[in-house]
């Protein structure tokens, strides 16, 4: 029987991975603290660590993962901007899921983006108190608005499709275009000069960290509205909360944040918040911030036990890494030195 520990575990993946795992191939303990230097050694004697989007998988926990001679690491997630590859490349095979839910994300970006202009937020907050004043609600219609889309991989291409399908004029921006999506690619400048909203849809990597800041707030259309359900790197929290405050942005929906890893996914309502950036941004009437839920819908939670489950057993019993990444994989999109379904080294 393989055996699994899962760092950062939920009920609601607790719930999931034993729903999957009913035939009883794997044996699972769930932990509650998150992968760290400090909660690694808890791994000794298993095969098989689950990790997540806010682990922090360094120099220090992969020594010591092999040390605990792991055979492998799942990540239970499709980002990897957390993980040493370059430390782990020989050591130790890392394996991601792809894509569980892009609908998902791409809906609660549309989501956000809706709340945000006809204030959702603010108008269910009055009636509940009887305040039935449509004072300070006013929206615009999206019909004939220009919306710029960063980054058009699966999340992306649906994300633009719900937009034309508001009737918005999209433009989008991605190294890589899609042939198959009709949409008119431009460069960065022009996307952040004629956008009235920008949703952002792309991996957070070296080159793109910090992706909207000061410089790039400035080229933008006053009152824009920036929407981001990606990773929180790829925006300065800090000119972002000076650009609401200038009202050079209108408003910001957020489902990530770069000092996320801390807040995120816990019950803080009784303790004092420590970041004070976020706490300004939580206070801000034209920001919402919803705790990194966008993948959060049954069918992604079912893909990605099911995807997590079978990428351990295809390599720990059939020697095949079909979703494996390393540091060639991070750099390239994917490594040169394997043919499909074969271990990276």
């Amino acid at each position: 029987m393989i055996k699994i520990c899962m760092f950062d575990a939920k009920p609601y993946d607790e719930y999931f991975f034993n729903r999957f795992n009913q035939d009883g191939k794997f044996h699972i303990d769930y932990f509650e603290p998150k992968l760290t230097k400090e909660t690694a050694p808890l791994s000794k004697g298993y095969d098989v660590v689950v990790g997540f989007v806010n682990d922090t998988i360094d120099k220090g926990v992969i020594d010591i993962l092999v040390q605990n001679n792991i055979k492998l690491l799942a990540m239970r997630c499709a980002g990897y901007n957390n993980i040493d590859f370059k430390h782990a490349f020989k050591k130790i095979h890392v394996v991601t899921v792809p894509s569980y839910s892009p609908n998902a994300v791409a809906e609660h970006a549309m989501a956000l983006l809706l709340s945000l202009n006809r204030k959702i937020h603010k108008a269910y907050t009055r009636v509940r108190d009887h305040n039935f004043s449509l004072n300070g609600l006013l929206g615009f219609d999206l019909f004939g608005k220009t919306i710029g889309v960063i980054g058009t991989g699966k999340i992306g291409k649906i994300f633009v499709k719900i937009c034309q399908g508001f009737g918005a004029k999209v433009l989008a921006y991605d190294p890589f275009p899609n042939p198959d999506l009709k949409v008119d690619y431009v460069d960065l400048d022009t996307l952040y000069q004629q956008a009235d909203i920008i949703s952002i849809h792309c991996p957070l990597t070296k080159a793109n960290y910090h992706l909207i800041n000061e410089n790039s707030i400035r080229k933008m259309k006053k009152g824009v509205y920036i929407i981001n359900t990606s990773r929180g790197g790829l925006i300065d929290s800090e000119a972002l909360l000076k650009g609401l405050r200038d009202c050079q942005i209108g408003g910001a929906g957020l489902d990530v944040f770069e000092e996320e890893k801390d807040f995120f996914y816990e019950d803080l309502s009784m303790a004092l918040m420590r970041d004070e950036i976020l706490t300004q941004l939580i206070s801000l009437p034209n920001v919402i911030i919803t705790s990194h839920q966008a993948y959060f819908t049954k069918e992604a939670l079912e893909q990605i036990a099911k995807t997590t489950l079978s990428n351990i057993e295809q390599a720990l019993v059939h020697h095949k890494y079909t979703n494996e990444i390393c540091y060639f994989c991070e750099k390239k999109g994917q490594c040169e030195a394997r043919p499909t379904n074969q271990p990276c080294f």
